[in-house]
């Protein structure tokens, strides 16, 4: 594998972000999503892997989400979109950009990551099912549905998490 570095973005990477999510994804509403959240300002993690040529091949967001209750509200972090371009994958790129920006996400001191995938890809980092801290989702998924606690007691017991509205407009 030729060496990859992961850093964080920079402004002059968008144009190469939005390819790698357009390859990686079927169309480019994810890289839509990720100009939406980065024009709103709402990237409060964004990092990219670059190849020893200089190439963007990977990015990973980690955005504001809100948890909404009877309680006060809290606010962490989702995890999404992450995409490593499509000749690059297997090679452990989205791995190292998931470990690197949880990394920074606690740098950030966010109390808590939550993110909607395969469980398989996500719990060996540390994710589990939200239902456990009785979290829901506002897209009405189930155990695909994962938190991961970056700090004790950060996780809030109960409520609906809301992403971003960037994220309602997914499919505009």
């Amino acid at each position: 594998m030729s060496i990859v570095l992961i850093r964080e973005e920079r402004p002059v990477d968008a144009a190469a972000v939005f390819a790698v999510h357009a390859a990686a994804f079927a169309g480019d509403a994810e890289a839509r999503l990720v100009d939406r959240l980065r024009a709103a300002g709402k990237l409060t993690v964004a990092l990219v892997a670059e190849n020893a040529a200089g190439e963007i091949v990977g990015h990973v967001a980690f955005s504001p989400v809100q948890v909404t209750s009877g309680k006060a509200p809290s606010a962490g972090l989702g995890l999404a979109p992450l995409a490593v371009r499509p000749d690059c994958q297997r090679r452990g790129i989205g791995s190292r950009l998931v470990r690197q920006g949880l990394a920074a996400c606690r740098r950030a001191a966010a109390p808590y990551v939550v993110v909607l995938g395969e469980q398989a890809d996500y719990t060996r980092f540390g994710f589990r099912p939200a239902s456990q801290w009785n979290l829901d989702n506002e897209y009405g998924a189930g155990d695909e549905f994962m938190a991961l606690e970056l700090s004790p007691g950060g996780l809030p017991e109960g409520g609906l998490i809301r992403y971003a509205q960037e994220f309602a407009e997914l499919g505009a």
